[in-house]
């Protein structure tokens, strides 16, 4: 067609490469989301302080981390901090750019889903002797969750994209990587990112397969 002639042998010879590069974007996209939970449920923590500084921080990065590019907050963290003398390698710079992102998208789902949980259960929790931490940390903390579960595993899915920027700032061990170094030696651009579309694919349906076989486990009642 239109005189281009497909060598899918040539791609798929490839492929322990490309799925090697599928792990690296698996690892850097759990990596994000588990010390994007954390943080996000800090950063709920804080909205919620008395402290004007502390709300005045946490409402920030919400609101850099949902009103900027992702390009740009990966761009920070690799080229931004380089110029006070602060270096990251580009997996650590990638991994820190999503994890903000995702910190920023989640707490602000946090915020929505304790919304939907009403305060008379934090009374009954010191009401039977819990401190306010306490009640927090086991009556409303695993509600939050749950209520969360499903923009969660949206978040993942969208962090598992989002590594394909990583090649902006030298990344070449994701996926998107791997397959753009072996597009600059075979030149078979399409069957190359054919397959990395399929895997992309894959993998964000394995995820959101998953997310269902959980939740449907785990919130039966």
């Amino acid at each position: 067609m239109f005189g281009y002639t497909f060598q899918w042998n040539q791609a798929l010879a490839r492929l322990p490469k490309m799925l090697d590069g599928a792990l690296v974007t698996m690892e850097v996209a759990v990596l994000s989301m588990l010390i994007g939970i954390a943080l996000a449920i800090l950063l709920t923590l804080l909205r919620l302080s008395g402290a004007r500084p502390l709300r005045a921080i946490a409402t920030g990065w919400v609101e850099i981390a949902r009103n900027t590019p992702a390009l740009f907050q990966i761009y920070m963290a690799h080229f931004g901090v380089a110029s006070f003398g602060i270096h990251f390698s580009p997996f650590v710079s990638l991994l820190i750019g999503i994890t903000f992102n995702n910190a920023g998208y989640l707490a602000e789902n946090f915020r929505g889903a304790l919304k939907a949980i009403p305060e008379t259960q934090t009374r009954a929790g010191r009401s039977l002797g819990m401190s306010q931490l306490q009640a927090f940390r086991y009556i409303i903390l695993p509600q939050m969750l749950r209520i969360s579960f499903l923009p969660m595993t949206n978040q993942m899915v969208w962090a598992v994209l989002m590594t394909s920027l990583g090649v902006t700032v030298g990344m070449n061990a994701d996926l998107y990587g791997v397959t753009q170094d072996l597009n600059a030696l075979t030149f078979r651009t399409f069957e190359l990112f054919a397959i990395a579309g399929v895997l992309f694919y894959a993998i964000t349906k394995i995820i959101t397969l998953g997310a269902r076989v959980i939740a449907a486990r785990l919130f039966r009642y």
